[in-house]
């Protein structure tokens, strides 16, 4: 029965329904955005971006996120049904969904990222998801962060009003007519490295930087 659910979930004509459900309630929202303009500039004046986010928060970021639809950007979504329904609604948004995740798919995938995060300067990814543990960043974003010569840009969301859910990540939704504030940290430039401990210090320093905003 659940099978059935989520195989309706992703029909064409569900997902144009969904999208602009997310879309309504996510127009509701106070929202407050701080410090986008530096990571803009640098894409203008010819650079690459990858925007970092946590699982938990990234439903919230995503009716601001469509205002990056002149930057063609890609983002990496998983192979499940889950994952179907999130891809159909980036893809409204504006955004290209590359299918696959760490536990299927992830290899191909990433390479894919990589390519058109060179070509178009902007790809988002979250760092750890699609399953967690939370908070703890995956070396996919150290490795397509290095393979594209981008700099890494964390994403920080928070509400005055929300919801936790009972999941894996807690996950954030913002309640209606609340104040959500989405901030962007500061750009980090990774050096290129094969070597295996100097990639953990690096994970581990995004990881750090990022994990003050998550909510446990």
């Amino acid at each position: 029965m659940r099978a059935r659910i989520k195989s309706l979930l992703t029909q064409p004509c569900i997902t144009v329904l969904l999208y602009h459900a997310v879309r309504v309630y996510c127009r509701t929202f106070r929202l407050t955005v701080e410090h986008e303009e530096t990571w803009l500039a640098h894409i203008k004046g010819g650079g690459r971006v990858l925007l970092c986010a946590w699982h938990q928060q990234f439903f919230a970021i995503i009716r601001h996120c469509e205002s990056y639809r002149p930057y063609r950007p890609s983002i990496m979504i998983s192979q499940s049904k889950d994952g179907e329904m999130i891809a159909g609604v980036a893809l409204k948004s504006g955004w290209l969904a590359i299918r696959g995740s760490s536990s299927r798919g992830g290899s191909q995938a990433l390479k894919i990222l990589v390519e058109k995060l060179k070509e178009t300067g902007l790809a988002a990814h979250i760092v750890d998801g699609p399953r967690g543990p939370a908070g703890k960043l995956k070396r996919g974003a150290i490795h397509l962060a290095q393979a594209a010569d981008a700099v890494i840009v964390p994403m920080y969301v928070t509400a005055d009003k929300a919801w936790y859910f009972n999941s894996w990540d807690k996950f954030l939704l913002p309640k209606p007519f609340s104040q959500v504030t989405l901030r962007f940290g500061a750009m980090i430039k990774l050096t290129p490295t094969g070597n295996t401990d100097e990639l953990e210090r690096q994970r581990k320093y995004v990881e750090d930087t990022m994990l003050s905003s998550l909510i446990v």
